[in-house]
């Protein structure tokens, strides 16, 4: 089924008007908070990989839904897969010509989650990061995670990282309960961990107090998001 109905545009409407309105440096490493939410959601995705032995990346194949510019791809680089084994898709075309640009051996598809591009079984991995709480449309939410499992090898998974509060300050998106993450993969095994300190509160210490930003962290009811690992039984 072709999910290109009023959900899909509304999302691509939000990220028009996130791109229109909000300044150019604003997920950008030289902000202190930017650099700290990435290091802490890598070392909760590698702990993930590292315990489920399928860290480090080399010789795996890796799709990323809603790959963005590239820069989850160019992380999986570093953790040591071939810029050849790595595939991604998202919805703006523009953001798909920023990612071929910086990894141009990648095969990467304009479209849409909910039909993959790709054959049965070709991933040893699939991510995805902050996706699922931009979809609002619980068909489309099913739909993705399908495609997503449909196109995982045995022995592969699903790489996760995503809200899993609402955001009060912005209603285009909705947080993931474990219960939903669950719902959306039956019959896998699941293991989700939180992570990420709240962004107020990490864009409140990172600049001044590193320390007190990572002490947060250490607390799990300050963290926003789950790191998780999907795999079929």
């Amino acid at each position: 089924m072709n999910y290109t109905g009023s959900d899909t545009a509304r999302i691509s409407r939000e990220y028009e008007r996130r791109a229109r309105e909000l300044p150019s440096d604003f997920y950008a490493w030289s902000r202190p908070a930017n650099l700290l939410f990435h290091q802490q959601a890598s070392r909760a995705c590698i702990r993930l990989l590292q315990r489920a032995s399928l860290f480090p990346l080399r010789g795996k194949r890796i799709a990323d839904v809603g790959c963005g510019e590239g820069t989850w791809m160019l992380e999986f680089m570093q953790w040591g897969t071939d810029p050849q084994a790595l595939c991604g898709i998202d919805l703006s075309v523009e953001r798909i010509a920023r990612a071929r640009s910086r990894i141009p051996q990648a095969d990467l598809r304009t479209g849409n989650g909910s039909e993959l591009p790709w054959p049965d079984e070709s991933f040893d991995l699939v991510s995805q990061f902050t996706v699922f709480t931009s979809i609002l449309d619980p068909e489309l939410k099913h739909a993705v995670a399908r495609e997503m499992v449909r196109v995982l090898r045995p022995g592969g998974a699903i790489l996760w990282f995503d809200f899993r509060f609402n955001n009060p300050r912005n209603d285009q998106v909705r947080g993931v309960s474990a219960r939903e993450i669950r719902s959306l993969f039956p019959g896998c095994a699941i293991k989700l961990v939180p992570a990420l300190l709240a962004p107020p509160l990490g864009r409140l210490t990172a600049g001044w107090a590193w320390p007190l930003a990572e002490l947060l962290h250490t607390l799990p009811p300050l963290r926003t998001h789950y790191a998780g690992l999907i795999r079929r039984r």
